[in-house]
């Protein structure tokens, strides 16, 4: 499953990231590296979500938000 598909309210833990190396370690600086969790909070019509990683709010688009694999957290 991708953060694209991901439901609202659900927590989920980052499995991979599938990107180009540039935009893994921006990502990785504000927080969002393997095993971390991601909690949904809402989505735009335009296909980016937003979450909430290590105590803040972000968004991505919908190409990032489909690259970030994750699971559900138990």
């Amino acid at each position: 499953m991708t953060l694209a598909n991901a439901k609202i309210g659900i927590t989920y833990i980052v499995e991979s990231i599938d990107l180009n190396l540039g935009t893994k370690r921006r990502l990785g600086a504000l927080g969002i590296t393997k095993g971390t969790n991601i909690k949904m909070i809402g989505r735009n019509g335009g296909g980016a979500v937003i979450f909430m990683v290590r105590g803040s709010r972000l968004a991505a688009g919908k190409q990032i938000a489909e690259s970030i694999e994750i699971r559900r957290q138990n």
